[in-house]
């Protein structure tokens, strides 16, 4: 079984062993979970509500009787990243969880890549501080020194589902170096970040390795989801390198995109890689070693599929009908420009809100058409603005794979990501919860191999640029030439 906790809702599925095969899956809730934001630019869950959602959507999928929940054999756990979790020693959550998309932390992490140094930083942590979770953590240790003193242990969110299941509390060297917690030259928590904050040892739980036993579910937890005590939870990792798992991106040149709520694309090198404005980010990949390097080079933009939910409940259309009347109007919206930046910082901008735009309206000419045209091709000129930035850093895609799942539905969407970034896209029935059930399968011994784990994976469709390209990049310089005076 492989669940994906998402910022929107929770996905998960069941898979056959032996063949990889796609059983059942289920969702909670149906409308997506909303984001608690307290003041401008910040953003938070509850971690108990991600439980309860949890529960609701393995109810659900052990109602379809399509698989005997008792022949589960092991959970796999994918989580949005970044996120920061604190519990005391009766294993209570202290605050709702700081999630991947909360700028606050924006100046503390500032502080520390001066103090701890920038050189230091991007030969060992290979990132500033930035936003990530140790500046989270950081904030909290100023701002609220009350909940700072209970905390028994620190979490990223994939961390705190595996303590619900099996009462341990467990991390990984992935999950430590997306949260800046990482030293790639000592394969260690950085003593660098623990000194500056000077936060305690014993708040960071047992390190593991993303493939292997993180816990075994409990007798409790086992009743609540109906499944079988003992059961091992074998893997877990952040969303985007579980995304590039469910997709068989694991070796250097192998590139994962995906389109929900933000924007991601994500290259494996094997080299240790650092933007010198950490306008991209690399953390450890899930089968990274000190001997086998396997970095993750992550291009988030944090305004995309957001942008296109706010269009949708803003017209009180859906994205079928949308995506249909986007698709009668010509490439370039009739001069309809827009920027979805609307959801926090931004990496790309050096943590800059930057927010989100609509230009060049001419009320005499532009419908509500070319709004979803505009916003649509605004998502992928940002995703082109952030693979230049990759290109910069010797990051050259030839081919990348997603899975046919939110923009990527979207023809009109996939035709112009092609075009702009003159990129071949291979698109695979897969999703984030096939993938970490898949995973669960290589940490539990069930596969032996990556390869035996994906003998059976092959793309459903290959797209590749048309003759369409040259307008698109020319488009694209438009629109860029614009946001540059917003910048």
């Amino acid at each position: 079984m492989g669940i994906d906790l998402g910022t929107s809702s929770i996905k998960a599925s069941v898979i056959d062993a032996q063949t990889q095969k796609w059983i059942a899956s289920a969702q909670f809730p149906e409308q997506e979970t909303p984001i608690k934001s307290l003041q401008t630019g910040w953003a938070e869950q509850s971690p108990e509500d991600w439980w309860q959602n949890i529960k609701q959507a393995i109810k659900k999928l052990n109602s379809n009787r399509q698989f005997d929940p008792k022949e589960i054999s092991a959970i796999g756990i994918a989580y949005q990243m970044h996120g920061l979790v604190l519990v005391d020693k009766q294993q209570h959550v202290l605050r709702d969880s700081i999630i991947w998309c909360d700028s606050r932390a924006v100046e503390t992490g500032n502080a520390a890549y001066v103090k701890i140094g920038a050189e230091k930083c991007q030969l060992c942590l290979l990132n500033s501080p930035g936003n990530f979770t140790a500046s989270k953590l950081g904030w909290v240790k100023k701002n609220e020194p009350r909940v700072y003193e209970r905390i028994d242990k620190i979490m990223l969110p994939g961390d705190f589902v595996a303590m619900k299941m099996t009462s341990e509390i467990t991390t990984t060297p992935s999950g430590l170096s997306e949260g800046i917690f990482w030293d790639f030259k000592t394969n260690g928590i950085s003593q660098d970040v623990m000194d500056y904050f000077e936060f305690d040892q014993g708040l960071i739980p047992d390190v593991r390795k993303v493939f292997s036993c993180h816990g075994n579910l409990s007798e409790r937890a086992a009743t609540e989801l109906q499944l079988t005590p003992g059961i091992p939870v074998s893997y877990k990792a952040g969303d985007q390198l579980n995304n590039a798992v469910s997709l068989n991106v694991f070796q250097p040149g192998e590139v994962a995109a995906t389109a929900g709520t933000s924007g991601v694309i994500y290259a494996v090198t094997n080299k240790l890689f650092a933007d010198r404005l950490s306008r991209v980010n690399a953390f450890a990949h899930v089968n990274h070693t000190s001997q086998e390097r396997r970095l993750g080079v992550l291009l988030c933009i944090n305004g995309t599929g957001i942008m296109n939910r706010w269009t949708r409940d803003f017209s009180c259309k859906n994205y079928l009908d949308m995506n249909h009347l986007a698709s009668q109007i010509k490439p370039g919206s009739d001069g309809l420009i827009v920027f979805p930046f609307g959801n926090g910082a931004e990496r790309i901008f050096e943590n800059k809100i930057v927010g989100a735009h609509i230009s060049n309206i001419d009320l005499n000419k532009h419908s509500s058409a070319h709004v979803f045209r505009a916003v649509q091709e605004g998502i992928v000129f940002s995703f082109r603005y952030g693979l230049d930035i990759m290109r910069e850093n010797g990051i050259q895609p030839s081919v990348i794979r997603a899975g046919r799942a939110n923009m990527f539905l979207s023809d009109l969407f996939v035709e112009a990501f092609v075009n702009t970034t003159n990129v071949t896209v291979e698109l695979y029935e897969n999703d984030g919860s096939v993938g970490a059930a898949i995973g669960a399968g290589i940490g539990s011994g069930v596969y032996t191999s990556l390869q035996e784990a994906f003998q059976n994976f092959k793309p459903t469709r290959q797209i590749e640029p048309s003759g369409t390209a040259g307008l698109f990049d020319e488009l694209y310089n438009q629109w860029k030439h614009e946001l540059h005076k917003h910048l």
